[in-house]
């Protein structure tokens, strides 16, 4: 799913929000040093099975996780370029795990501010959801 938002006063920016989640027994079960390209199969693998309910309950609670992360972290001139972060929820749905593809400022600001943040519980836990953003002027 894609959501677009505006940030007032820093980047006039449409946010396209991608989210998918995973079954994760697998990669729980796996080394602890799971990587970032390992955590995203993970959380592509089981977008199907969620319901349209579940899929737009989720999306509502990133959709306002990650638009406080975002205005929380906006700079008057941020870099923009696109990042991926994974996020594991547990049972509650809380994110107590976070993977990122992207270095800038603002997607390791993201990271951290969504680290701790709840979501609406996944049907098992642990499970992964990928928040994928893009922005254009």
């Amino acid at each position: 799913m894609r959501i677009g938002f505006t940030l007032a006063g820093a980047v006039v920016a449409a946010l396209l929000l991608a989210v998918v989640f995973a079954p994760s027994r697998a990669l729980a079960q796996a080394s602890t040093s799971v990587d970032f390209n390992a955590a995203k199969r993970a959380a592509d693998a089981d977008e199907a099975t969620l319901t349209v309910t579940q899929r737009a309950n989720i999306q509502q609670a990133q959709s306002r996780q990650l638009d406080t992360a975002v205005a929380d972290c906006a700079s008057p001139n941020p870099d923009t370029t696109a990042f991926v972060v994974v996020a594991e929820l547990d049972a509650r749905g809380k994110i107590v795990r976070t993977w990122r593809q992207g270095d800038t400022a603002l997607a390791q600001c993201v990271e951290h501010e969504l680290s701790g943040r709840f979501l609406e519980p996944p049907p098992r836990a642990p499970f992964h959801v990928s928040f994928e953003l893009s922005f254009t002027r």
